[in-house]
C-alpha cells in the first residue's frame, strides 16, 4: 500500500479522502487532534518532521493569511506565511507533493476545486500546487439549487451551506462538506474529503506508471 503524509492535518478532512483512494496516511500537527480520523496521527512540527519514507505528501499551511481574516485590526499581529518554507521542504523530494491553500494565496495553480464539482452544498473553492497531473473538473454553481433557509439580511433561499457558523446546525453543515465527524470549529479549517479523494486518485494512477528501479 502506498503510504501518504498530511502535513498540518487538522482533524483530517484531506487524510479521509486520501485514505478513500487508497493510501495509508499519516497525519501531523502541532496541536493535538482527538478526532483525526486517519491511520496514525503524530503530533509535531509539520516543518521539521521527517518526511523520508512516504510516496504522497500533502500540506495545507495556515491560510488565515490569505482569507478574510486578514482584515484585522491593526494591533494584532499578522498571520505568517508558512507557504515559502513548506515549498522549499518538498523541493526535490521523490514523492509526489501537494500544497493546498485558499483562493489569493501565493500558490503556483495547477488545481482548483469546488465543492459543485463533487455534488456538495458548499463551494470551498482551494487551489492546489502539485508535482504531478491532476484531472481539472469544472465549476457546476447553476446545478446547486436554491434550498436552504437566507441569511437574515435576505429574503431569497440558499444555494450552499455556510460553514463553521453557529446559526446553522451541525448536522446540517457535516452533511453539506461529506464530513460526519468534526465540530463546528474542525470543519471550518477542513477541505471536503471529496477534493483529497479526487487528487489522491490522481496521485495513484501517477504511481502506479511511474517508472521502478532499473
Amino acid at each position: 500500500m502506498f503510504k501518504a503524509l498530511d502535513l498540518f492535518c487538522c482533524a483530517g478532512g484531506a487524510s479521509e479522502g486520501l485514505r478513500r483512494a487508497g493510501f495509508e496516511v499519516t497525519g501531523v500537527d502541532i496541536r493535538p487532534q482527538p478526532h483525526y480520523c486517519g491511520d496514525t496521527f503524530v503530533q509535531a512540527d509539520a516543518l521539521e518532521f521527517p518526511l523520508e519514507g512516504y510516496d504522497l505528501i500533502w500540506a495545507s499551511p495556515p491560510c488565515q493569511a490569505f482569507t478574510a481574516y486578514k482584515r484585522r485590526p491593526s494591533h494584532v499581529a499578522p498571520c505568517q506565511n508558512l507557504i515559502p518554507a513548506v515549498r522549499e521542504r518538498l523541493a526535490g523530494l521523490p514523492a509526489l507533493t501537494i500544497i493546498e491553500n485558499v483562493p489569493g494565496a501565493p500558490l503556483r495553480r495547477n488545481l482548483m476545486l469546488c465543492g459543485s464539482m463533487f455534488d456538495l452544498s458548499v463551494r470551498r473553492h482551494r487551489l492546489f500546487e502539485l508535482s504531478f497531473e491532476a484531472i481539472q473538473p469544472t465549476c457546476r454553481h447553476q446545478d446547486q439549487a436554491p434550498r436552504f433557509p437566507p441569511a437574515s439580511n435576505r429574503h431569497s433561499l440558499r444555494r450552499t451551506v455556510e460553514v463553521g457558523v453557529w446559526r446553522i446546525p451541525l448536522e446540517v453543515q457535516r452533511a453539506a462538506m461529506g464530513i460526519d465527524w468534526m465540530t463546528r470549529e474542525e470543519l471550518s479549517q477542513a477541505i471536503p474529503p471529496a477534493y483529497s479523494e479526487h487528487i489522491g486518485r490522481c496521485a495513484m494512477a501517477a504511481l502506479d506508471h511511474r517508472p521502478g528501479p532499473p
